[in-house]
Parts: C-alpha cells; structure tokens; sequence
C-alpha cells in the first residue's frame, strides 16, 4: 500500500528546497507539486476517507510550518481535478490565480482563465473583476461564443447604450 503521507511530503519538502534554490521557473515547479499533491490526496481520499486531508494538514504544518492549511489542500485536490478536465492549463497563471478560480463552475472558469492569460491580470485585478461579477454580467450570446470558442469583438463585452434604451 502507497504511504500517501509519506509521498506528499517528500513532494511538500522538494518543492521547499527548490524555492530556496533558485527561482527560475518557480511557478512552473510550484504548479506541478500542486498538481501532484492534489493527485496524491484525491487517492489518498478515496482509501482513507475525507478526513485524511484534516490529518494531512495537521501533520504537515507541524513538521514543515504554515501553509498547509485544510482550505489549501482541498485546493491542490481541486486543482488537479480541473487539470484532469482541462488538460491545458495554463502555466502563465500562478498558484494565487488558481486558488481564485478553481471553484467555478466550467464556463466561468474558463472565462477568467482567458482573461487572465489575455490581459496579463494580477490576483488584484482578477479580484475585482469577480466582485464586480465580470462573467455574470455578459451577455448569454456572449459567453456562448466563449463557452464554443468562436471569436469575440469588443461588442460581445460592452453593452451599446443606444440600442439598450427602452421605448
């Protein structure tokens, strides 16, 4: 039987090292670790339960410090589920990025993912556009063209006030 504990935390421990080491591709290792912890406690889940994460974090942050908090595990998990379903995500995006997204439901995800990748967003400004509810405000066409997609015009994302007038 596969020593789970033992596995995430060599993975938790490698990824330390690395950190302070050398920076160059940092997010890009970040991700990985993120990713491979996450597949490590899905299956862990499936032998040992739920509870297997509250007793994960527990240990870990004794023995390697803050950072492993229940929440932040459930994302790992989270994050190599989405990975799993969208095999294409995105190195340009950092673990605070997905930490953001990782919980919307498909065609929100991917929206904010496009955006973040197109417009170079920080975590603030990914932030603000979700507590402005950004998404939730587009128009149904236009997260259809998203949703397959289609190419979109700046027409799609702004409103034309002159046509939204009622008479």
């Amino acid at each position: 039987m596969t020593n789970y504990y033992k596995a995430i935390k060599e993975q938790l421990i490698n990824n330390e090292i690395y950190k302070k080491v050398k920076d160059y591709s940092k997010n890009k290792n970040e991700l990985e670790t993120y990713y491979n912890v996450g597949k490590l406690l899905s299956e862990a889940g499936k032998h040992y339960g739920e509870g297997i994460i509250k007793e994960y974090s527990n240990k870990l942050t004794k023995e390697l410090g803050k950072g492993y908090s229940q929440r932040n595990l459930r994302n790992m998990r989270q994050f190599y589920n989405v990975s799993q379903k969208w095999q294409t995500v995105s190195a340009k995006l950092n673990w605070s990025h997905f930490c953001e997204i990782l919980w919307f439901e498909d065609n929100k995800f991917l929206y904010y993912l496009k955006i973040i990748e197109e417009q170079n967003l920080s975590v603030r400004k990914l932030r603000e556009k979700i507590k402005s509810k950004e998404y939730e405000r587009l128009p149904e066409s236009t997260k259809n063209k998203l949703i397959t997609k289609e190419e979109t015009n700046i027409e799609d994302f702004i409103k034309n006030p002159i046509n939204n007038k009622k008479q």
